[in-house]
């Protein structure tokens, strides 16, 4: 990333900055030449394009058109650069999963206009041939981990017929409104958690938010205590919220083995007049 050196003439600031904008401007400085309301806003104006021009030249995946509309303008916040400076300055030194190909894979698989039902994972798996931009899902031929074991052990107590797939990629509930959406993009390789807290979480709320705010009847299936943290960026007048522990070894017992999520979502979709989701067809 450029950066460029801007010095303030002003006595009472402390002279130099950097900034990425060409355009700087020093609003802040009391003593300076004052500007215009119309100057200022132009101002702004190209220092969001600046930033945007800059996320695009750091983005991992150009984001499926449908999305682009809807939470595009986040790529030209602050945050966002920053993170994409940082998953870059990542890939420099380490293995980072999934491939910048499949970061936003999510957002080509589903559109933004045929989602239906909404699940929330915490961060992608760290493992070589697993993550590949859908939660819960892995690449084949790498087989389920536990997680997923757990799921397809639910969901043949809850869906008459349903037979374990003999692999662990879960494209084929996407292609059907199923956002499948980790709250983290990337990860260090074998290093569970290792991109939380760099701005990831904020983008993904932006997701939900949008969502929220833009479709009406989703069902959100939010497992664990994690994913039920951005159950209050649900308007739950407007969408159905069903939740239940996380299905890891470690708490699947806890509520989400017998939880029956997926034939509650399909009467609710059904209710709503949406086609049911096949959980078969994977």
């Amino acid at each position: 990333m450029e950066v460029l050196l801007f010095w303030c003439r002003c006595p009472q600031c402390t002279g130099i900055t950097t900034c990425s904008d060409p355009i700087f401007t020093k609003k802040n400085c009391s003593s300076g030449p004052q500007l215009t309301v119309e100057q200022l806003k132009r101002i702004e104006q190209k220092r969001h394009e600046a930033m945007r021009r800059l996320a695009a030249r750091n983005d991992p995946m150009p984001i499926g058109e449908s999305w682009s509309i809807h939470i595009g303008t986040e790529f030209g916040k602050p945050y966002f650069t920053e993170l994409m400076s940082f998953v870059t300055e990542e890939r420099k030194h380490f293995t980072v999963y999934p491939s910048k190909e499949q970061v936003f894979f999510w957002t080509h698989v589903c559109a933004f206009e045929a989602v239906k039902v909404v699940i929330l994972g915490q961060d992608p798996y760290p493992r070589q041939g697993q993550a590949h931009g859908l939660c819960f899902s892995v690449l084949r031929p790498s087989p389920p981990p536990p997680s997923l074991e757990n799921i397809f052990t639910e969901l043949a107590i809850d869906i008459k017929d349903f037979q374990h797939p003999g692999h662990g990629d879960l494209t084929g509930w996407a292609k059907q409104g199923v956002l499948l959406l980790n709250s983290v993009l990337t990860v260090r390789s074998r290093e569970p958690t290792s991109h939380q807290g760099w701005g990831w979480e904020e983008f993904t709320d932006a997701v939900v938010r949008s969502l929220s705010r833009n479709l009406k009847g989703l069902v959100f299936l939010l497992w664990g205590s994690y994913a039920q943290r951005k159950g209050k960026l649900i308007n739950r007048s407007q969408h159905h919220v069903l939740e239940t522990s996380h299905p890891s070894p470690y708490s699947a017992h806890m509520g989400f083995f017998g939880c029956r999520h997926f034939s509650k979502t399909n009467i609710l979709l059904m209710a709503a007049g949406k086609t049911p989701i096949d959980w078969n067809a994977l």
